[in-house]
């Protein structure tokens, strides 16, 4: 057949991608936007703006200059913003480095105060974050720790034993008070069907007033003093400094790095996780599954207890190694709680946000001592952003966010590209 006798054949025009499928990094932000994550940053940006207009609203230039605001709106404006960048300055400056001291040693100091004020809510907020985990609303940090503090205290400043050993004795002390505290809670949700809410309210409590009476009539009075205080640790159970001694970050920080890998193996690596995020997600599948969820539940409380009771013994050797009182707890029992929230009861997400409330702990007297801001405002912003986590929805509204599992919006077809490939 000859050259000009031979069919000629017009190549095929490349077939377009299909209207339905979406471009890698579309499916990548949309990862991004729908999953949880972006909710809990979102939520503290929230609460930031909104502890904004607080600060400018009770300060006193930014009043001041509000009365004349239509002769002058410049003034008001040049207040609001005086005021709001230098709060946030000095938290910063209070929480993380401190440009005006004179070296990088002393201007990375506030950077260690955040980690030393952060090692007690991680502690804690891995402990609350084990519960929900799998199902328990452990609210009895305050009790568990008070425990932790009174044994874990008593082997401190009661027991004669080498350095080294005497530090670790006390630790384990400690942890095993706040464990046996918590399993006990377990042991009732098992054993009766207690709620874990009504009994850690009430455990909390019972800590409370016998270690108020063991400080005033019992074994953790100081001899010959009338104050409802501990004797001090002895030095030979004291965390020693990681940065030496002109810095307070200790070894209760390396302790809660620990804490929270084993966490992550726990629930992520582990055959018992497995059974705890089981029991979590549904108890009756679970037990149908052939997991005893009663003995769950008291696993569970032994190991949320033992973490709380980490935060305990931390401030007992690392914090106030001068004695303790009735409130060595200092509301860590309860922050922890906002703490797991805000790191979605996820690990390493949880020891972020202990980060960030350390953080917040640390730079709220740098605020109050360099800006006369309140303080209790951070409390506010704290308050605020576990609002915002518990609403979803209305931060995906501020944030124009997609919804989780709504569906994508079908993209237009190329009417002309589909008749030129045809």
């Amino acid at each position: 057949m000859s050259a000009a006798q031979q069919p000629t054949t017009t190549p095929a025009a490349p077939t377009p991608a299909g209207p339905d499928e979406p471009s890698r990094w579309h499916n990548v932000f949309r990862e991004i936007t729908t999953g949880n994550a972006i909710i809990s940053v979102l939520a503290v940006v929230l609460a930031l703006l909104v502890g904004a207009v607080m600060i400018a609203f009770t300060n006193d230039t930014v009043q001041e200059t509000a009365g004349y605001f239509f002769s002058r709106p410049g003034d008001l404006l040049n207040a609001v913003w005086d005021a709001v960048s230098g709060a946030y300055s000095a938290l910063f400056q209070g929480s993380v480095y401190n440009f005006r001291r004179p070296s990088f040693a002393d201007g990375i100091k506030p950077l260690t105060e955040t980690l030393t004020y952060a090692t007690p809510l991680i502690a804690a907020g891995l402990g609350v974050a084990l519960g929900f985990r799998v199902g328990l609303f452990n609210i009895g940090g305050r009790g568990q720790m008070l425990i932790a503090a009174t044994l874990g205290g008593w082997v401190a400043f009661a027991v004669e034993l080498p350095a080294g050993i005497h530090m670790v004795a006390a630790l384990v002390a400690g942890v095993i008070g706040g464990a046996l505290w918590g399993g006990l809670v377990g042991l009732l949700k098992a054993r009766t069907g207690a709620h874990e809410v009504i009994t850690t309210i009430m455990l909390n409590y019972v800590a409370f007033y016998l270690v108020s009476f063991l400080l005033r009539d019992g074994f953790l009075k100081t001899p010959g003093s009338n104050n409802p205080k501990s004797p001090a640790t002895k030095e030979t159970a004291v965390f020693f400094d990681l940065l030496g001694p002109n810095y307070n970050l200790h070894f209760g920080f390396i302790l809660v790095i620990a804490a929270t890998v084993f966490t992550w193996w726990l629930l992520g690596r582990s055959n018992l996780g497995f059974k705890f995020r089981a029991v979590g997600e549904n108890p009756n599948a679970a037990r149908v599954a052939g997991i005893s969820v009663s003995r769950m539940y008291i696993y569970a409380m032994l190991l949320s207890g033992g973490l709380v009771g980490l935060a305990g013994i931390n401030q007992v050797l690392g914090t106030t190694t001068s004695g303790f009182g009735a409130g060595i707890d200092s509301g860590i029992g309860f922050d922890a709680i906002t703490v797991a929230l805000l790191g979605r009861s996820k690990p390493w997400g949880v020891f972020a946000a202990g980060i960030l409330f350390g953080a917040f702990k640390a730079g709220s007297f740098s605020m109050q001592a360099a800006e006369g801001v309140p303080i209790d405002i951070v409390l506010v912003v704290q308050s605020l952003i576990v609002l915002f986590i518990a609403a979803p929805p209305l931060v995906r509204a501020i944030f124009r966010l997609p919804a989780p599992g709504a569906p994508r919006r079908r993209p237009v077809p190329n009417v002309t590209q589909e008749v030129a490939a045809k």
